[in-house]
């Protein structure tokens, strides 16, 4: 056969490239054309569906959409500094911004709305504001609330996030004890809140007794899931590599030590859809929007939820959503799963949860039409037999009478112009009962080698026992996943020499279980040494054969070898909540505020600050302090923090990064404007520097030419 008819199309965009600078067309040196918001279809099939009540508010939903979308952000709450922090930003970060929109916009500082508090996010830690992305970071009055946002954003202390894609996580209801499973959690936003909901009640627990484990499809989606994550620096926390629609089935150790097939208390199924209720932060999609994607869409959307059901407990929580409006990708998709599984799920109303959320409730009829939306179909005889494998008969509405029981009114519509959002759509669901093929036996999961072997060949009288040759539900074709192979998990075993060494050194208690520090190479070097919970490490051991595993655990220690200690690890911020907590006074050392700050202000990692300049308490408790790591505890009558420190043999030094430092800082009062960058300075200095050189190469006559014609 060879290659005849194919071509490369590398080499193609390559050639292509090459004959339009020939030609001199090359459209990177185009002005930037606005996308024009405005697309037929989309307008004639919304309007069919009557997701708007009146003309009015059709008109109102028109003209919101074609409009940029604020942004949102929130403060992580389960960290102690929450409240603090929350405080500054209504006051000094609040002030700069009215300064920074009058002075962008020319009007009075009283005439500029103040941002909104989201009423519906729970204890007031979520804002929106009045401003587009585009705004705060291409506009030079606001670089320093820019700078706040990337900063304290990289030190996990808020997290920007689309408002109404914050619902999802609130109304799935997490608590610490629950088993959480988020089915397509890439990039992450939604999985940091079911990671902050799992650490809500610090006090009580000093590592959550539950878990989240987060998986998506991408392979390269699954690092960005990771680096969001990370910010948080949860020991319980895991990120898989699959296929969600045929995420095989995990298994788990009971209290008796007995094999089980692990079921979930809380699953979220926020899946791949259209996105056609993004369109103010995507433009884009109004260029490309067509009805074939949400047709293509609605059979994987639905394989997704029925797989995150089966894998549901009994009464268990299941949280679908999707950033479309259109019904086939929402309505349609939850009427199938309820209807085709009667009596086994159930459509829960969450609106409790939300107090001052204004939304609509789910739609119970609407009509399907053609890709060009110039015909359409209100049952499946009137589809034309072309459409039939497009346009399945499960995709319209049941008749008025089966529709009533099914409970689509409690679904959650929210439409863009309702609170100057994007559109979302929320269905929560609760499982009363198992499905007929679910498996809930371990002996189940691997069928016998004979059991297989004597299967009919012929495809005649094919008859597949589902509870033991197909581990997850009704057969389906399972898809073939790429991407980087990932290094082994190498836990910690009891005589392991650098567990012995560690729990010495660092005082650490017995109840911290050795069994959950790994390494992610075989060697007897270790260099970073993580943490997990005691579930996770289950989870690790009993499914790594079944399933790809990226990441898990925090950087609880690091290699840090030095001539002055003869211990070779130091402890790592990162994972110091964890660590924090079980370790005992011996490697501990209590500063006040001045102290910190000159530690903190000291950048220079070859010059740290020596003891002498340390208050006198401090220089006493550093003469009893041998040479090593040790955690630098500061404590405020509003928070009380804790980091990393470094005992040298003069010298006290503070191991935190640059946002993490400028975050600090500003909980104490101290401006962090000397660690800031603004970038439209430093672009007018750089471009001053390069002019400048151009002139000192031009040749004398030509430089004295240039001062004349400047002087005229």
């Amino acid at each position: 056969m060879g290659r005849k008819n194919k071509q490369n199309p590398f080499a193609a965009k390559k050639r292509q490239k090459k004959e339009q600078l020939a030609s001199g067309t090359d459209r990177r040196t185009e002005p930037y054309e606005e996308i024009k918001r405005d697309n037929e279809k989309f307008e004639k099939y919304y309007r069919l569906q009557n997701i708007c009540s009146d003309a009015a508010e059709w008109q109102q939903f028109s003209v919101t959409i074609r409009e940029n979308l604020p942004s949102a952000f929130r403060v992580t709450g389960f960290k102690h500094e929450a409240k603090a922090l929350l405080n500054i930003i209504k006051t000094e970060l609040f002030a700069e911004y009215i300064r920074g929109v009058a002075e962008l916009r020319g009007t009075p500082a009283d005439q500029v709305e103040r941002p909104l508090c989201l009423p519906w996010y729970p204890g007031g830690l979520a804002h929106q504001l009045h401003l587009t992305r585009k705004d705060i970071r291409r506009s030079e009055p606001l670089y320093r609330l820019h700078n706040f946002l990337i900063n304290e954003t990289n030190a996990g202390a808020i997290s920007r996030q689309e408002a109404v894609s914050m619902i999802p996580p609130i109304v799935l209801d997490v608590k610490p004890t629950d088993k959480v499973l988020d089915m397509c959690a890439a990039p992450g936003s939604k999985t940091a809140q079911l990671i902050e909901a799992l650490h809500a009640e610090p006090e009580k627990f000093k590592i959550p007794p539950g878990f989240v484990l987060a998986n998506d499809v991408d392979n390269n989606r699954c690092y960005m899931l990771v680096h969001q994550a990370k910010r948080l620096n949860s020991p319980c926390f895991l990120v898989t590599n699959h296929d969600s629609a045929y995420f095989p089935n995990l298994m788990n150790s009971e209290a008796n030590g007995v094999k089980a097939v692990m079921k979930f208390n809380k699953i979220l199924c926020d899946v791949p859809c259209s996105g056609d209720g993004t369109l103010r932060k995507n433009p884009d999609i109004w260029l490309k929007w067509n009805l074939a994607q949400a047709y293509n869409l609605h059979g994987i959307q639905y394989r997704i939820i029925r797989r995150g059901a089966e894998m549901l407990e009994v009464g268990g929580r299941l949280v679908y959503s999707t950033c479309s409006l259109n019904p086939i990708e929402n309505e349609a998709v939850i009427q199938r799963i309820v209807s085709e599984y009667q009596g086994a799920l159930e459509i829960v109303d969450a609106l409790h949860l939300l107090p001052g959320l204004k939304c609509k409730p789910g739609l119970t009829e609407w009509k399907l039409a053609s890709k060009e939306v110039d015909e359409v179909y209100s049952n499946f005889k009137e589809v034309p037999d072309k459409y039939h494998t497009i346009i399945r008969p499960n995709m319209f509405p049941l008749p008025k009478d089966q529709m009533a029981n099914l409970g689509l009114e409690k679904c959650i519509r929210i439409l863009p112009h309702f609170q100057d959002t994007g559109g979302f759509f929320v269905a929560v669901l609760c499982k009363k009962r198992q499905f007929p093929f679910e498996i809930n036996d371990v002996k189940h999961l691997f069928p016998k080698k004979a059991e297989v072997e004597v299967a009919p060949k012929s495809s005649e009288n094919i008859q597949i026992d589902e509870g033991k040759l197909i581990p997850w539900g009704p057969q389906r074709k399972r898809r073939r996943l790429h991407g980087y192979k990932e290094d082994p998990y190498v836990f910690f075993e009891e005589n392991d020499h650098d567990w012995k060494e560690m729990r010495e050194f660092f005082d650490l208690d017995c109840s911290l279980n050795y069994r959950c520090l790994l390494t992610r190479c075989v060697t007897e070097k270790k260099k970073n040494v993580y943490y997990c919970s005691e579930l996770i490490r289950d989870l690790v051991l009993l499914n790594e054969d079944s399933i790809k595993i990226i990441n898990t655990g925090v950087k609880a220690f690091a290699r840090c070898e030095n001539r002055h200690t003869d211990y070779p690890f130091r402890l790592a911020q990162e994972g110091l909540q964890t660590t924090n907590a079980f370790m005992g006074p011996k490697r501990r050392v209590e500063i006040n505020k001045d102290d910190l700050i000159l530690l903190l202000k000291c950048t220079d990692p070859t010059k740290p600050p020596s003891t002498t300049l340390l208050q006198e308490s401090t220089q006493e408790r550093c003469q009893q302090l041998s040479v090593g790591s040790c955690i630098i505890k500061y404590t405020d009558q509003r928070f009380t923090l804790n980091v990393v420190g470094w005992r040298g043999t003069s010298s006290l030094r503070a191991y935190v990064d640059k946002n993490e430092t400028m975050h600090i800082m500003r909980l104490l009062g101290v401006n962090p404007s000397e660690f800031e960058i603004n970038k439209y300075e430093k672009a007018r200095e750089e471009a001053l520097k390069t002019a400048e050189k151009s002139l000192e190469e031009l040749p004398a006559d030509e430089t004295k030419c240039f001062g004349e014609d400047a002087q005229n």
